[in-house]
């Protein structure tokens, strides 16, 4: 296994809880055993639940962590400045239109009580696809045109490859939301080009959203892509057996930080979240448990 580049791509739209840190510090140990760079990109086109304090968060955290990073923003200033993901529209608007050349895209009127009605498991099965509904008109989404019997292959970081149909979650996923940006499945794309990452791990939540891209690019024609490695790790739940998130800030870094919590206690609990058999209680046992 050998990678040039893989990335930690949180968003500011909460505080970082125990599944992130999980999540960072098994992209550090790859990137140490594959000889990967690591690349900070913020995705932070989610503009309604942006915070600085939950920007501020992502820096605290991983110098907390003690996760060092070859590229990206030095601090949040720097990210606003340099980075942020609304330096890179124009990229994403060609993009979108790339795929509107290949009539690969069309303009949806849908809400989400709308799809609800139409199909009770909340999956968008394609409304609008053939009523035409021009890309100008107002209070659109556009959506990917992905309805398709083709497998989509998709390479594991051991060069494993796997061939799988788009799951109806993510099928006609959204490339340009109603306010105007681009969606995450576009962005993120488009973002990992652009920086060349040949190397994504990430949360088995999003295997789906794998296939989405992995389709999207091929529509693209950008076939580098189609070579990148994944990693889907497993999600942790709590002690609880609930699944972590940001709005539980009991699981939060910041939270464990006030409470007392060193970098050795999160290794512990990590262990313990991951039903270790061995104890963990630093990043060289973690490394060496996860990447043995």
């Amino acid at each position: 296994m050998k990678f040039n580049l893989t990335r930690i791509a949180p968003t500011p739209s909460g505080f970082l809880h125990l599944g992130n840190a999980y999540s960072f510090l098994l992209t550090k140990a790859l990137a140490e055993k594959t000889g990967a760079k690591i690349l900070l990109r913020i995705d932070d086109l989610d503009r309604e639940r942006f915070r600085m304090e939950y920007l501020e968060d992502i820096f605290e955290t991983l110098d907390f962590l003690e996760i060092n990073y070859d590229l990206g923003p030095k601090n949040p200033e720097d990210f606003l400045v340099n980075w942020s993901q609304l330096n890179r529209l124009e990229a994403y608007k060609e993009a979108i239109e790339k795929l509107w050349e290949a009539k690969a895209l069309f303009a949806c009127t849908c809400s989400r009580r709308k799809i609800s009605e139409l199909n009770s498991s909340g999956y968008y099965l394609g409304h609008c696809q053939n009523r035409n509904i021009p890309k100008t008109r107002k209070d659109t989404s556009w959506r990917f045109d992905s309805f398709s019997d083709d497998l989509i292959s998709i390479f594991d970081i051991w060069g494993k490859k796997k061939e799988e149909v788009l799951p109806e979650d993510v099928a006609f996923s959204i490339v340009r939301k109603k306010d105007g940006l681009p969606s995450y499945q576009l962005s993120s794309l488009i973002d990992d080009l652009g920086f060349g990452v040949d190397m994504i791990v990430r949360g088995s939540d999003l295997y789906s959203s794998s296939l989405a891209q992995l389709q999207m690019a091929e529509k693209l024609g950008v076939h580098s892509f189609l070579k990148t490695a994944f990693y889907h790790h497993q999600l942790l739940k709590g002690l609880d057996g609930k699944k972590l998130s940001k709005s539980e800030g009991v699981s939060s870094i910041q939270s464990l930080r006030k409470s007392g919590k060193n970098l050795n206690n999160i290794f512990v609990i990590l262990g313990q979240l991951i039903k270790s058999p061995v104890p963990i209680s630093n990043f060289e046992e973690f490394k060496t448990y996860l990447t043995s």
